[in-house]
């Protein structure tokens, strides 16, 4: 009995102690779970979170497994992962994931956080994956974090870190397979620790500024598990030894884009399982290794850009994996082997700008290339027939500027995809065929200088996607077809230097999209049409030596066309040339005054006259069209006398003609409109004079909203029509002096219409007076709504602001980009910036410096002092070179000003604080969301940041470096662009 006892009471002992010990674990447990939790909540707390995408993250559970983008591991719940990439996350990586000491993979990238690097990173123990990829981390690589005993993965690609990498960088990465720094800004040389990383297996330095000559022998070679080497893209330099025939897993080995010399290494062709090689743009030279042969496996190899020589490879066909070759821009010399027709793989070759001859292979025109770049050699032959698989795949084909002879093959019409024929600068002597209207994505067309003989097809434009059509320096003869209509995406046409003859087509009227027009040195005759100048894209013209009269288009760029694009023509009428003008007036000046009495009230009488009269009748009317025309040259002979006298001012020379050619040849009734103390309103018939009885009534302080520059702004109503407009009555001291000038200058800026400018309507002008009609904006001033809204205003939301944003690029795009020479706004600012009732942006007052005499230091003074923060640095220290890249910064301050809610110069008691430069000081301390204007409420951080930074490379102190207004439109679509869709982008 008593040993039963003592086995029951330790039993009972053994019990106790055994659940008091699992107490204990499950304690502990709870405290490790806690504190997962309790880390990830803190380092949440750092983020912004647009989207909430860690709405699940709640400090009230027990445990995070059940959390998104969190796994733990099964046996004992820790966090094992945290993936939080493309979430639109913005801030800092801040504390708390030191916490989770099972955690194995961290992955944030594709997101906007910034700041620094945590080196506290470091203490998470067991950490085997660390991806900060994409994002905007910025300041140096913590060397803490690189020598993570246990990484495995290291991706810190595409930020914005800087500085040296130290030396000891990689002194404990033992395991580490894989390293991406690329896309930094990271210089310096490569660390001599990075052998350590001897388990390696991709390597991937590109996109930085890293130089000096890396240590290959000694170190990178040893790398012996390496896969990809990537070191593209930096300033590396010196020699690229032998060795590499050590690394037998490489596949992929990029070098281009640095300053390598001297010769490829040798034994390159014994890393047998290589399948992508690019060296080019690089400086090496000699000749190609023998043992490139030996690459069955080879896939890219791309040498151009280098100064190789000798003999083209005739190997190069062994090499039958090959889909992509670029020896281009070399000086390799020799004939393309026969052999090339075995490379069934390929899909790019390009050897261009060489100095090969021979023929063209015919194999090579029975493959299933995508691209054909042979241009820039000295090739000789014809153009070899090509197979149906290169009909189905072609898509670009470069013969330019060698020395092919013969037909243009009939069957290159059938190519299906082909976007790009260029088989210029050759001796074709051949016609063009006309299957070459078949192409059905055809883009460009380049046969300059082919010699090509006979006309052009009528149907070259039938696919319609032809953009640049180049036929200059031929022998082309007959018309240019009035098919040239059809041709509706083109924007480039040169027809120049051939033998074309006869008129210029209207239906060159449809070509809407057309930017350059050269037509010269060719033997066309007659007027150019007046439709042709309402071409409103049309920015380069030239019409010079040819066999033209009469007068230019009066709309366009016809216009402004200097000496050098009209002369050498018979008799265009243009006060820029010396030789007579000659208008081509109808023979049948004077109408048969029975002619419209017969038809109208006369219809029955017929055969009343006899074969006598009509032929008196007839030669009467020929006489007084003589008479007429006679007269008509005299006078003209003597307006060019009285201009040649009047020779003091080109302007008012050309206002001279214009006005004399106009009255000479009745076209145009604009002088009777002219009339000093008329209203001229271009959108209206007539012209009410009711503006000269009513000037007191509205040019008075009571009706002002608004000064400026170049004058004050006042509100009126247009006569009975109960329309309201905008009055603007001009500063007239330094305003041109002459009607006719400000008459052509206004028309000019009246053309500019876009929906983000605020139409000009009209004009009044006497010498003492010149005012301007446009239209009234209800909603008011974007500087009103912005610094000095009304109560009942609602704030400016975020999307509300870009909306003002884009608006008022793409209408300054307009400006800039739509009109030669460009209109320069000069005055952009808020306060020229008017919204409708939607909140569009309106902008007014554009060009009004073109009314100017001269853009004098008066006018200067004044918009540095209405305008304090917007003008352009390079105005008060140059002589006053104002061109696009001064509204460019203006709009920038624009930005900052929409972004902030601050004023560009705001006065402190002590000090004066340049928005520009506060928001610079914050993008550099990586606080720049700080400066953000907090009443638009929630905004997203992945436009707002980028808005900022676009603003201040807008206000670069460089103009050189501030970017198109074009380009902003662009960058700031691409912005507004959803996420999803930038990540597909990329």
């Amino acid at each position: 009995m008593r040993y039963c006892a003592v086995a029951v009471v330790l039993y009972i002992a053994s019990f106790l102690s055994i659940t008091f010990l699992t107490g204990l674990c499950s304690s502990e447990q709870t405290l490790q779970l806690n504190d997962d939790v309790l880390g990830l909540i803190v380092f949440k707390s750092g983020f912004r979170d647009p989207y909430k995408s860690l709405d699940s993250w709640n400090e009230d559970d027990n445990s995070p497994c059940a959390w998104k983008f969190i796994k733990c591991n099964p046996g004992n719940s820790r966090v094992t992962q945290v993936s939080l990439d493309g979430l639109a996350l913005s801030g800092k990586i801040g504390r708390g994931l030191e916490k989770l000491q099972s955690l194995k993979i961290l992955s944030l990238s594709n997101n906007n956080l910034t700041g620094t690097i945590n080196p506290e990173l470091s203490l998470i123990p067991n950490l085997e994956m660390l991806n900060l990829s994409k994002n905007s981390l910025s300041g140096n690589i913590p060397s803490s974090v690189s020598n993570i005993s246990s990484l495995q993965f290291l991706d810190l690609s595409h930020n914005s870190l800087s500085g040296p990498l130290l030396d000891n960088m990689f002194q404990n990465c033992f395991s580490l397979r894989y390293l991406s720094l690329a896309g930094n800004i990271l210089e310096g040389p490569i660390p001599t620790s990075l052998p350590r990383c001897s388990t390696l297996n991709h390597l991937n330095l590109s996109n930085n500024h890293l130089s000096g000559n890396p240590d290959f022998s000694g170190g990178i070679w040893s790398l012996t598990r390496l896969r990809t080497l990537d070191l593209s893209k930096n300033v590396l330099s010196g020699s690229i030894p032998v060795g590499i025939s050590v690394l037998h897993n490489l596949k992929e080995l990029f070098l281009h884009g640095n300053q390598f010399s001297g010769s490829l290494p040798a034994d390159i062709g014994l890393c047998p399982h290589l399948s992508k090689i690019d060296f080019s743009n690089n400086l090496i030279t000699a000749t190609l290794p023998e043992s490139l042969q030996r690459l069955n496996a080879l896939k890219l190899l791309s040498l151009s850009n280098n100064f190789l020589t000798g003999e083209f490879p005739q190997w190069i066909g062994q090499l039958s994996s090959l889909e992509y070759l670029d020896f281009s821009n070399n000086g390799l010399i020799g004939s393309l082997p026969t052999s090339m027709g075995d490379l069934k793989s390929l899909k790019l070759l390009s050897l261009s700008n060489n100095k090969l001859n021979g023929s063209i292979p015919d194999g090579l025109f029975d493959m299933e290339l995508d691209e054909l770049d042979l241009s820039r050699n000295e090739l000789t032959g014809f153009i070899p027939h090509a197979s149906s698989k290169l009909f189905e795949s072609l898509q670009i084909l470069d013969l330019s500027a060698n020395n092919l002879k013969g037909d243009i093959p009939a069957e290159m019409g059938l190519f299906s995809k082909l976007r790009y024929l260029n088989m210029s600068w050759n001796h074709l002597e051949s016609r063009m065929p006309p299957e070459l209207g078949y192409f059905q994505n055809l883009t460009v067309l380049d046969l300059r200088n082919s010699g090509l003989i006979g006309s052009i097809p009528g149907d070259i434009c039938d696919s319609g996607s032809l953009a640049i059509l180049q036929l200059d320096v031929n022998s082309l003869t007959g018309p240019i077809p009035q098919e040239i209509g059809n041709c509706s995406s083109l924007y480039l046409l040169g027809l120049s230097h051939n033998d074309l003859s006869g008129q210029i087509p209207k239906s060159m009227s449809l070509l809407s999209k057309l930017k350059i027009l050269k037509l010269e040195f060719n033997q066309l005759s007659g007027e150019i049409p007046q439709e042709v100048g309402m071409l409103e894209n049309l920015l380069i013209a030239n019409v010079s030596y040819n066999r033209l009269v009469g007068r230019l288009p009066s709309g366009g760029i016809f216009q402004t066309l200097d000496a050098s694009a009209i002369e050498g023509n018979l008799g265009i009428c243009s006060p820029l040339l010396k030789g007579p003008c000659t208008l081509n007036v109808p023979k049948p000046l004077v109408l048969d005054p029975y002619a419209y009495g017969n038809q109208m009230g006369n219809h029955n009488r017929q055969n009343e006259h006899s074969k006598n009269h009509t032929n008196f009748r007839h030669h009467r009317f020929l006489s007084v069209s003589a008479i007429v025309a006679i007269s008509a040259a005299a006078v003209i002979a003597v307006g060019v006398m009285v201009i040649s006298l009047l020779n003091a001012s080109a302007r008012r020379r050309i206002a001279f003609i214009d006005n004399a050619l106009e009255s000479m040849c009745s076209s145009s009734t604009r002088s009777s409109n002219m009339a000093a103390g008329k209203l001229i309103l271009f959108d209206s018939k007539s012209s009410p004079d009711w503006l000269s009885a009513t000037l007191d009534s509205i040019l008075n302080k009571a009706s002002e909203i608004g000064e400026g520059v170049f004058g004050t702004v006042y509100k009126a109503s247009l006569g009975g029509q109960g329309t309201i407009v905008a009055i603007k009555k001009l500063v007239t001291s330094n305003t041109l002096q002459y009607q006719e000038e400000f008459d052509r200058e206004v028309r000019i800026l009246a053309k500019a219409r876009h929906p983000n400018l605020i139409p000009l309507r009209g004009y009044y002008w006497t010498p003492q007076l010149q005012l301007l009609v446009s239209d009234y904006a209800v909603e008011g001033s974007l500087q009103a709504r912005l610094h000095e809204p009304s109560p009942s205003s609602p704030l400016l939301s975020w999307p509300n602001r870009f909306k003002i944003v884009l608006g008022t690029a793409k209408g300054l795009a307009h400006l800039h980009h739509s009109f030669r020479p460009p209109i320069i706004h000069y005055n952009i600012k808020p306060s020229n910036i008017l919204l409708d009732e939607n909140l569009n942006p309106k902008i007014s007052d554009f060009g009004l410096a073109r009314l100017l005499t001269k853009l004098d230091r008066h006018v200067v003074s004044n918009r540095f002092q209405s305008a304090p923060g917007y003008v352009a640095p390079e105005l008060a220290c140059q002589s006053l070179r104002v061109n696009e890249k001064c509204d460019v910064y203006g709009f920038g301050v624009l930005i900052l000003e929409l972004v902030t809610g601050r004023r560009p110069v705001e006065y402190g008691e002590d000090n004066v604080v340049i928005l520009s430069d506060h928001v610079k000081v914050l993008l550099e301390q990586g606080n720049m969301l700080d400066c953000v204007d907090l009443s638009m409420g929630h905004y997203p951080e992945d436009e707002v940041l980028p808005v900022l930074k676009l603003a201040l490379v807008c206000t670069s102190q460089i103009p050189s470096s501030r970017p198109s207004m074009a380009e902003v439109v662009q960058i700031l679509q691409v912005i507004k662009t959803p996420v999803q869709h930038r990540m597909e982008a990329f």
